[in-house]
């Protein structure tokens, strides 16, 4: 039986156990250059000495105005490199692998002048109204991606993530409520995704997995529900995708009659379920900080990682305290051992 503690291997990537800081923005890059800093070195390597077997880095953007906000982490050039380098080596030092979610925000480009999206809706009411992407800009957009990955390989990640969840550029490409083109790119709704994880396979070392991070249920009215993120995840699967990270929502504003539950694992039967019916590693999230919680979605084979963020970012050293009071093994940095006795 798998457990939280256990290792957990596919193709190159080998982790020490099954605990998985997700990407979470840190809005920290105060030169608005894209470069990470301080803040960010110290943010992932804590978790690192704090027992994560896998850290992916945040969302990282391949377009300036593909950010959130201004003060977004950039992967468009390659003086990002050397710090997102800097980063890899010190979380490898400390025992943990390393993974980058790659990404666009598309429509949910806040800072952007006119932000770009599949079609010209825009998020809320109160949101600028995207300029739609011409087909070339979309292909060119592709590459965008190819060499966002290529420098993050550059970085010595052991994993790339892609971000087709939460209503950024990928997931607004798939999802009906958003893509409303007439060409190629609105004939096949992945097409897009598709395009973009062959791109990615295509700089990524023989063995590397790619991760694609997936919404697997939509929360505004007209939102598609969990059968049709199978099939797109199937898609992605075909396309190349090795393991899917599952999520929920971010599409629109969220409506009453389809809000999400609060309660603990309350997305763990999305995850269950694209697991059982692709045959494909997950990565569970959601309400899963509870250590006794996460360790019952593994050992019951609901999931094969747990991600744990805002358990992590109340405590860089969330799994450390976990093994322990989960009495399984994880090592503990010998200058902690005393306050684990």
């Amino acid at each position: 039986m798998n457990y939280l503690f256990s290792p957990f291997e596919l193709s190159s990537l080998q982790l020490k156990n099954r605990v998985v800081m997700p990407p979470m923005c840190q809005y920290s890059v105060v030169n608005k250059d894209g470069i990470a800093n301080d803040w960010h070195y110290n943010h992932y390597v804590s978790r690192a000495v704090g027992g994560a077997g896998l850290i992916i880095i945040e969302m990282t953007d391949v377009d300036p105005d593909g950010r959130i906000s201004d003060y977004d982490l950039g992967i468009w050039n390659d003086e990002q490199i050397p710090a997102l380098a800097r980063i890899v080596d010190a979380v490898h030092a400390h025992g943990a692998k390393v993974g980058i979610q790659i990404a666009h925000a598309g429509r949910k480009a806040e800072d952007a002048a006119v932000p770009v999206a599949p079609s010209a809706i825009p998020f809320s009411s109160k949101s600028k109204t995207p300029r739609e992407l011409t087909t070339d800009e979309v292909k060119g957009m592709v590459e965008k991606f190819r060499l966002g990955v290529k420098r993050a390989v550059q970085a010595g990640v052991d994993v790339i993530e892609l971000h087709g969840a939460h209503g950024y550029l990928i997931h607004q490409f798939h999802s009906p409520l958003t893509n409303r083109r007439t060409d190629e790119y609105g004939q096949d709704l992945t097409l897009f995704g598709k395009e973009v994880i062959v791109a990615a396979k295509g700089e990524m070392p023989e063995g590397m997995p790619l991760i694609m991070r997936i919404s697997a249920k939509e929360y505004t009215d007209g939102g598609y529900d969990l059968p049709e993120a199978v099939e797109i995840s199937r898609a992605y699967k075909e396309a190349g995708v090795d393991i899917f990270h599952v999520s929920s929502g971010g599409e629109g504003p969220v409506t009453a009659a389809n809000a999400p539950g609060t309660q603990a694992a309350y997305q763990i039967s999305l995850a269950r379920e694209i697991k059982q019916k692709l045959q494909v590693p997950v990565i569970a999230v959601g309400k899963l900080d509870d250590p006794a919680v996460a360790n019952a979605v593994v050992a019951n084979e609901d999931t094969d990682l747990v991600a744990v963020g805002r358990g992590m970012l109340k405590n860089p050293y969330w799994a450390l305290n976990a093994a322990d009071s989960l009495k399984q093994e994880n090592s503990i940095p010998k200058q902690y051992a005393m306050g684990f006795r």
